[in-house]
C-alpha cells in the first residue's frame, strides 16, 4: 500500500455467483464460496455451452431441455457433495446457455452479483494446443467480470 493512499474499507459480498461448466474440481469452488462467504447468497451457475461451439459442458452434446435437465442435475449433485442442509437454503442453482466467458460476466452484471468464484485450471494446455484453443475461461471471465473474481487453481 502507498503511503497517503485512500483505504477503503472491504464489503462481504452479498451475492456470490459460482459458475459450473461441467468440469472436475467445480466442487472446490463451491465449497470455497460457501466457506468464505458465510453469509452471502451463492448462485451456481450451470452454464450450458451452445452445441455449435468447439467444446461442451463435460463432453455432452445431448440438444433441447435434456441439456437442461442433465446440468440442473449434475449442479444440485454437486451442492449435495459440497454443502450440509444449513447452507442449502443460500444456494440457488440456475441455468444459462451461451459461452462462458461472455454468460459468466453478463449474468454477474445484471443479476447483481457482488464476487464471482470459478475454477480455472485450463487442462494444462499449453503451447501450440493453446495457442489453438485460444485464451483460458478463467481469463477472458476476469477480464470481462466487472465486480471482483477469485480463481482457484
Amino acid at each position: 500500500m502507498r503511503i497517503g493512499a485512500e483505504v477503503r474499507p472491504v464489503i462481504a459480498p452479498q451475492h456470490v455467483l459460482v459458475p459450473t461448466l461441467g468440469r472436475p474440481r467445480e466442487d472446490e469452488a463451491l465449497a470455497y464460496a460457501l466457506e468464505t462467504f458465510p453469509d452471502a447468497d451463492v448462485t451456481f451457475l450451470a452454464v450450458l455451452t451452445p452445441l455449435d461451439a468447439p467444446l461442451s459442458e463435460g463432453g455432452v452434446l445431448e440438444r433441447g431441455e435434456e441439456r437442461t435437465d442433465q446440468a440442473r442435475r449434475s449442479a444440485t449433485a454437486v451442492l449435495e457433495s459440497v454443502t450440509n442442509s444449513d447452507s442449502l437454503d443460500r444456494v440457488a442453482i440456475e441455468t444459462a446457455e451461451g459461452r462462458p466467458g461472455t454468460v459468466v460476466p453478463r449474468y454477474a452484471s445484471e443479476e447483481g452479483v457482488d464476487h464471482v468464484v470459478m475454477y480455472g485450471s485450463e487442462n494444462g494446455s499449453v503451447g501450440f494446443l493453446r495457442r489453438f484453443l485460444g485464451r483460458g475461461i478463467a481469463a477472458t471471465v476476469v477480464e470481462r467480470t466487472p465486480r471482483p473474481v477469485t480463481v482457484l487453481e
